[in-house]
């Protein structure tokens, strides 16, 4: 629970025109200020290591890091602010590993203006957004393991291939993930086989291409 009279708020998305739009639609409330921005994972660290906001609102999808791997990277640097994730792909498969890196909720990025003002003062006041129900019309904090329509991969695979994307080993991920390495082979294949991939490098690619990294 935030004590200060306005929300500082650092807000992190790559798209200029949703950036510039919600920045514009925060500013206009008295109880909110932007202390900072950012559109790349690495900016939003620097940002919020110099800012200490008290929320961020940071997209799921960033042009240089996953935001579950964010997360970790801004709370350590900023450990007592909020992060509140925004996306547009409520059941996309990176929003549960994100949420479990520490995140404090979701909102989905057609919420209108007012949606994203009760959204950050829900945060502000209780330290977590909590929406009414999943449904993508409307922000939600509930995870959901159903797979994006394009690319059926659930959370724990999405874990996996994260982790493939970022150059780690079986043994490595096995070790990140608390499981067995022949349980991690097990997720490969099945995220290789529905990802169309023979290699790696081909699942990174497919899932490049598929909107997943």
């Amino acid at each position: 629970m935030l004590t200060r009279e306005r929300s500082r708020i650092v807000v992190v998305d790559d798209h200029p025109v949703v950036h510039d739009g919600v920045v514009a639609q925060l500013e206009r409330y008295p109880d909110m200020v932007v202390v900072g921005r950012a559109r790349t994972g690495a900016d939003a660290v620097t940002v919020c290591a110099a800012e200490r906001p008290d929320i961020v609102l940071l997209d799921l999808r960033l042009p240089d890091h996953l935001a579950a791997e964010v997360v970790p990277r801004i709370l350590r640097v900023s450990p007592n602010s909020r992060i509140l994730l925004f996306t547009a792909f409520p059941d996309h498969a990176a929003v549960a590993p994100t949420l479990a890196a520490g995140a404090c909720g979701i909102l989905v990025k057609h919420a209108g203006s007012t949606a994203i003002r009760d959204a950050i003062r829900s945060v502000a006041r209780t330290g977590a957004f909590h929406g009414d129900t999943p449904a993508p019309s409307t922000p939600s904090t509930t995870v959901s393991t159903s797979a994006p329509t394009t690319a059926p991969v659930t959370a724990r695979e999405y874990d996996v291939l994260r982790l493939v994307a970022a150059g780690h080993t079986n043994l490595e991920i096995g070790a990140e993930l608390n499981l067995s390495i022949n349980t991690v082979k097990t997720y490969l294949r099945t995220v290789m086989h529905k990802l169309a991939a023979r290699n790696r490098v081909q699942l990174i690619a497919n899932a490049r291409g598929e909107g997943l990294l």
